[in-house]
């Protein structure tokens, strides 16, 4: 029952960040406008609005199909606290709420990993039988 619990959030989770938030970056990412975007890291708008895409975007599709969720979860876990912490770091608690929950999520996704239900489900222990700490990420 707890991998159907997984493999549900992991759905949901993963489509609403890869559609409600991945999307539009990726959009906007291509769009040829200027990129007016959170420098972080102090490599440039672009390169931080890449980074940010690739997570919310690409990693949350991976999640969604369970593909490496540990190792896909991280990248995710490191944009939301940057955004709760950083972005929206001296906003009130309601404009950090979405990045929290997220953030949430994500470390939960961490610590439990895809579940049975998840492609990883099907090559990790085959991939590294012998490394219990790489199957353990990869799942």
């Amino acid at each position: 029952m707890n991998d159907i619990g997984i493999l549900v959030l992991r759905v949901v989770a993963g489509s609403f960040m890869a559609f409600g938030h991945g999307l539009g970056k990726f959009q906007k990412f291509f769009s040829g406008e200027e990129i007016k975007f959170l420098d972080f890291l102090g490599i440039g708008m672009s390169a931080s609005l890449f980074l940010a895409m690739s997570a919310e975007f690409f990693m949350a599709i991976f999640i969604i199909f369970g593909l490496s969720t540990k190792l896909s979860s991280i990248p995710l876990i490191i944009t939301m606290a940057v955004a709760a912490f950083v972005a929206h770091g001296g906003d009130p608690f309601q404009k950090q709420e979405m990045s929290l929950l997220y953030l949430g999520i994500f470390v939960t996704l961490f610590i439990t990993g895809g579940g049975k239900y998840s492609i990883s489900s099907l090559y990790a222990d085959k991939i590294a039988p012998n490394n219990e700490k790489l199957a353990c990420l990869l799942k």
